[in-house]
């Protein structure tokens, strides 16, 4: 997430009223996730095993638990619970606000697109020419579907991401100022929810088809020309690469990369990164073809034992 001007270092630790170090006067240009960080950008650390990655990460301010050495040419911001000032910032930059109507006044609609009874589109909505969402599609505040989009009755863009910090009294939601983001000639199938990123963007590639009932997690970007068959659930900050195919029931743990023109069979789990140009199938994945293989052996198993008595 970008913010609408630059801020100096001083006005970001005057939000969440914590100490700094580094220049008044050091750029601030926005806050991400430490997988998406850009220079200017703020990330959160709040656990011993992952200062070296922030650290060394290519955001240049950390909002880090501990007074620690500062890199040259980064800023820190020391909080006694980054998680909970991160959310401050959140709620600062990117606001709830409530909506009083099926159309906010500031969504902006492209010509041709027909949206059918009982959608709700939220605030700083932008829809493309050409679409066509079906009745009782949800698109939450700062969406973007691009042109020739159908999206299909049910689905919701847009929810909260599935991130949550345990904490004694029970769990402590981060909170999430993201974007969905639906790039052109996309269809998406009824009952489909896709949740925003925590403070970068869920997109769906140019061409994308999604069938019904598939989730797709926070910060996750599938790229052009794929295939997702029912009932996938493909878990926050996946990348899935061009041209790929999942069919029904195929999970995925979150953080991986599928490679382009990877074709992942139904009901497999895919627990790690898998090339691109190969079938696969089972839990944990495998090749497809070793996978059937291991399955035919196991089959012969009892005649096995059967000629050993």
């Amino acid at each position: 997430m970008k913010f609408p001007r630059i801020h100096t270092l001083k006005e970001i630790a005057a939000i969440i009223g914590c100490q700094y170090v580094g220049p008044d006067d050091f750029a601030v240009y926005g806050m991400n996730e430490i997988h998406v960080v850009t220079p200017g950008d703020i990330v959160f650390v709040d656990h011993p095993k992952y200062y070296d990655k922030a650290l060394q990460s290519a955001a240049t301010i950390v909002l880090i638990n501990k007074e620690v050495e500062c890199p040259e040419g980064k800023a820190l911001l020391i909080s006694d619970d980054p998680f909970r000032d991160f959310n401050t910032l959140t709620k600062h930059f990117r606001p709830f606000v409530a909506a009083n109507v099926s159309i906010a006044a500031s969504a902006v609609i492209g010509a041709g697109t027909v949206i059918q009874p009982n959608c709700f589109i939220g605030h700083n909505v932008t829809i493309g020419k050409n679409c066509l969402l079906h009745a009782n599609v949800i698109v939450y505040d700062n969406s973007v579907i691009g042109d020739n989009v159908i999206i299909h009755s049910g689905t919701v863009l847009g929810a909260d991401a599935f991130y949550y910090k345990k904490r004694p009294e029970g769990f402590d939601q981060l909170l999430s100022g993201g974007r969905v983001v639906i790039e052109d000639n996309v269809g998406i199938g009824a009952l489909c929810t896709i949740d925003k990123g925590v403070t970068g963007d869920t997109t769906i590639g140019a061409g994308t088809k999604i069938d019904n009932q598939v989730h797709v997690g926070h910060d996750t970007v599938i790229g052009k020309k794929c295939l997702i068959a029912s009932q996938t659930g493909i878990a926050g900050c996946v990348v899935i690469e061009d041209e790929v195919t999942l069919w029904g029931q195929v999970g995925t743990t979150s953080g991986i990369t599928i490679g382009a023109k990877a074709v992942v069979l139904g009901q497999t789990g895919v627990t790690k990164s898998i090339e691109g140009g190969k079938s696969y199938f089972g839990t944990p994945v495998e090749e497809s073809r070793e996978k059937l293989k291991q399955l035919a052996n196991v089959k012969r198993i009892p005649d096995i034992l059967n000629k050993l008595k």
